[in-house]
């Protein structure tokens, strides 16, 4: 039997990949169109949103979200990945870094900044997988992208010899590498650095508490209903009737003054309170349905994703 159409929120294990997981859920489910909103590296744990029939056009939108981060960075060492499955190709001590030189050398990470992807990364250069390429010795030349760090906090360091060993918080836009920030502070320091440990605690508005693992998830299949995930991710605009059927076949709407008619999620991810122009907008219609995914422009509202 084919589960209903929504979204699953895994605790994804370390050692698979996502599409490991997306490969168990399918099972679970009982359907192949699953799919999953922003990946996570094989070392990495943590909350990996996955969508079952349906739920999978929300996640290109879903995957423009904040995240949040729990990292170990060590310092005095850097790989050629930039975390520890890597080789390590460089070494400087590092025991002295005090938590000043730290702050010091954050504090150009935070912000909007410019970062160069890691070179063994998802990304596709020519149509081909950069991971991919760095594995045949062609190292690909990746073109730096803008991503914003909210917050970049350091809660506690450990040293052993001459290595540091720094735990943080990250809270970042989408797009944003972990092993990039670890590689960027250990160069600004001048000793290297690397990932040890990633753990993702939130994806837009789902937490690690929401999530649920590989195991829990055999004994049960958990998945958040349609209309309920598009209500907890997005501004709500309720239709009606004539509205749904209008936008159910494709049409646009007219729109009031900006942002009168919509409703905001509990946990909105959006740190100023509303949504960036053109963000998406989850229509309902007057039975609760989720009718389509639109963004308003010049006025309208234009569907993006129909869902009736």
């Amino acid at each position: 039997m084919t589960a209903p159409s929504g979204l699953v929120i895994a605790d994804k294990p370390g050692g698979m990949t996502s599409h490991d997981v997306v490969a168990r859920i399918r099972r679970l489910a009982g359907t192949r169109r699953v799919g999953h909103a922003g990946t996570l590296d094989p070392m990495a744990t943590g909350v990996l949103v996955i969508g079952v029939e349906k739920a999978t056009r929300l996640l290109g939108h879903l995957a423009l979200t904040e995240k949040e981060y729990d990292a170990t960075i060590r310092l005095g060492q850097a790989t050629d990945t930039d975390d520890a499955e890597g080789r390590i190709i460089s070494a400087a001590p590092a025991g002295d870094v005090t938590r000043a030189q730290l702050g010091a050398a954050i504090a150009p990470l935070c912000g909007v900044i410019s970062q160069i992807p890691p070179s063994v990364s998802a990304i596709k250069v020519s149509g081909e997988r950069a991971y991919k390429l760095a594995r045949q010795g062609a190292r690909p030349k990746l073109e730096p992208r803008t991503v914003t760090v909210r917050e970049f906090t350091v809660r506690a360091v450990r040293r052993e010899g001459d290595l540091l060993d720094a735990d943080v918080s990250v809270t970042c836009s989408s797009g944003t590498y972990i092993r990039a920030l670890a590689r960027d502070l250990g160069a600004a320091l001048g000793v290297g650095g690397h990932l040890t440990r990633l753990r993702r605690t939130r994806a837009g508005p789902y937490r690690a508490a929401d999530a649920r693992t590989l195991a829990e998830l055999a004994a049960g299949l958990a998945v958040l209903p349609l209309a309920d995930a598009a209500a907890a991710a997005f501004p709500r605009l309720d239709l009606t009737g004539e509205q749904a059927v209008k936008l159910a076949h494709g049409g646009k709407l007219d729109g009031g003054p900006e942002g009168t008619e919509l409703h905001w999620p509990e946990r909105h991810p959006w740190p100023e309170g509303h949504p960036a122009a053109g963000d998406p907008v989850a229509a309902f219609g007057p039975d609760g349905a989720l009718i389509a995914l639109v963004t308003r422009e010049s006025g309208q509202y234009r569907p993006l994703a129909v869902f009736a």
